[in-house]
């Protein structure tokens, strides 16, 4: 029986993982990895003969991803491959990386030391009981596999890694997979010095260390900013949005989400999921390339539910969100308001933020914010990436009073919808007005894109019930609001266009002109699966008189079968 070293576990994991039905193949990683591993075998070789090497192996590699981005299944899969533990070619004979030359060369031919850090002992309470627990598993696993090399408990952990591999007859290497790295930092009884004892432990568990193979580490939380010193400057850190290497292999590319939503259709006997309904709750997320990454949790549990949720967010609530924001709310109250609307916020992004620190500046914020997935950051700019992080957004700002203008903006959405389809213009227009004297305006409304940003929040509410579509093609143009009724399609659908310096009569104009009602006809002959009224909805705003105008027709009547 082992805990760490050449354990079963990884490999019953990853077979788990394989056989399941919205499973897809990343082994191809090891393209990236066994040349690293080759790299030091050559450099052992050049040491006893000496050859001399060309380059120079870069064996310490951290992977940092917010939560739920397949990061676990990925530390599986290497040890799983490369460890000794169990035969595992029944599971990788069928995969990518058994076409490689070298692929029997390296599977489970490897001591591997497969720690998944987010276990605690029962009861624990102090950070001593987490890593003493750590300590004297993998110490009684050491002893267990080499009975020659004499040790005790209190023998240090690389104290006795070293005398392995001084007593072997073959120089004896390891492999260390170490999943979620900063869980502990996440723990109420961690304190400060708790943590500079942690970074110290995996310092001298693997820096400078004869014994070590490959370090391939994961977390969310980039290492930069714990090791202040030169303690893990051995590690080469790859974050979503400052390295390139390896993003393909964290969430599902565009390519990927495609396949398996074909395999969805093909199983599914009722599909309710489309594709486009799956780029728009899940997609939003950009590698530093400008690659489209979806999270993978929350599309595999929609197909398989055969529903669009909020799975990636479903264990915390809004004050989730919240945490991040509470302690300067009034930095980022204008660019909540924003990247509600849609509208991307520049920002200083640096890329280290934990949940020790008071994020009391701007920029602080909105860096943890990415850290953990809830923001997406490409060229310079934030932004919520996807619909179901949306949600989450929403229903903060409709809960929480210190948000002060944007919380009553959204506290009245659910009224504006429902004046907009019972047809009251006075309503809809006290809104609007209320809207534009808030204490601290949100816009100039300088154009139609200001107007936009603001109609989004007075309409924050219709997003549940509706799909809200901005920009959309429709007809022989593309108009500025749709929405679909995607919860019940026998309820009122809505087109909306704006006008900044003409009429709200100018703006119905243009949605007849255009014929942009078509988008809720049938195709092929076939019924229109939105059986409800299409509203036509102009709203203008007058830059002289500063005043909105209001206009309302029915487009569509109520079909009847």
């Amino acid at each position: 029986m082992s805990s760490y070293l050449n354990s079963k576990k990884a490999a019953f994991l990853y077979k788990d993982e394989s056989q399941a039905t919205y499973f897809v193949d990343k082994t191809a990683m090891f393209d990236e990895l066994i040349p690293v591993i080759e790299q030091t075998a050559l450099t052992n070789t050049a040491l006893n003969t000496a050859v001399p090497l060309k380059g120079k192996s870069n064996k310490y590699i951290c992977v940092t991803r917010p939560r739920r981005f397949g990061k676990s299944m990925i530390a599986s899969m290497i040890a799983a491959y490369l460890g000794k533990g169990r035969n595992t070619r029944p599971v990788f004979d069928h995969l990518a990386v058994s076409s490689r030359e070298w692929y029997l060369s390296h599977i489970n031919q490897h001591n591997v030391i497969y720690m998944a850090l987010n276990s605690l002992p029962a009861n624990c309470t102090s950070y001593q009981q987490y890593i003493d627990r750590i300590s004297k598993r993998l110490l009684r696993d050491l002893k267990v596999a080499y009975p020659a090399v004499e040790s005790t408990e209190d023998d240090a952990v690389w104290d006795v890694l070293n005398d392995i591999l001084e007593s072997e007859d073959e120089d004896t290497k390891f492999i260390f997979v170490l999943d979620e790295w900063d869980f502990i930092f996440h723990r109420d009884f961690v304190t400060e010095k708790d943590k500079a004892n942690y970074i110290d432990f995996l310092s001298n568990l693997l820096k400078d260390q004869p014994y070590v193979e490959l370090a391939y580490m994961t977390g969310i939380l980039p290492i930069a900013k714990y090791s202040s010193g030169s303690e893990l400057n051995m590690f080469y850190e790859y974050t979503m949005a400052s390295e390139e290497r390896f993003s393909e292999y964290f969430g599902f590319t565009e390519e990927e989400a495609n396949m398996l939503f074909a395999r969805y259709q093909a199983l599914t006997s009722t599909p309710h999921i489309t594709l486009t309904g799956l780029q728009m709750w899940y997609n939003g997320y950009h590698t530093k390339s400008g690659k489209r990454v979806y999270n993978p949790r929350s599309i595999v549990a929609a197909l398989t539910n055969n529903n669009l949720g909020n799975y990636w967010t479903s264990s915390g609530p809004y004050d989730e969100i919240y945490y991040y924001v509470k302690h300067n709310i009034s930095a980022v109250r204008k660019d909540l308001a924003l990247m509600i609307s849609g509208i991307p916020v520049q920002a200083n992004i640096q890329e280290y933020a934990a949940t020790s620190m008071n994020l009391a500046t701007r920029n602080e914020i909105f860096s943890a914010m990415v850290v953990y997935g809830f923001l997406n950051y490409e060229k310079g700019y934030v932004s919520v990436p996807n619909q179901e992080l949306m949600q989450r957004f929403e229903e903060m700002l409709k809960k929480e009073p210190s948000l002060g203008y944007v919380y009553k903006l959204a506290e009245k959405s659910e009224a504006m919808l429902k004046a907009t389809l019972d047809g009251d213009i006075t309503t809809m227009l006290d809104i609007l007005e209320f809207a534009h004297n808030t204490e601290i305006p949100l816009l100039a409304y300088n154009n139609e894109a200001d107007l936009a940003a603001l109609i989004n929040l007075v309409y924050l509410a219709a997003r549940d019930y509706y799909r809200i579509v901005r920009e959309d093609k429709a007809g022989i143009g593309y108009v500025d609001f749709i929405f679909y009724p995607e919860t019940d399609h026998s309820a009122d659908s809505i087109i909306l266009e704006l006008k900044v310096g003409h009429t709200a009569e100018k703006a119905i104009e243009q949605i007849k002109q255009k014929k942009y009602a078509l988008n809720f006809e049938g195709t092929l002959g076939q019924t229109s699966k939105y059986t409800g009224r299409v509203l036509g909805v102009g709203i203008a705003y007058d830059k002289n008189t500063k005043k909105h105008s209001c206009k309302i027709e029915v487009l569509k009547r109520k079909y009847s079968r």
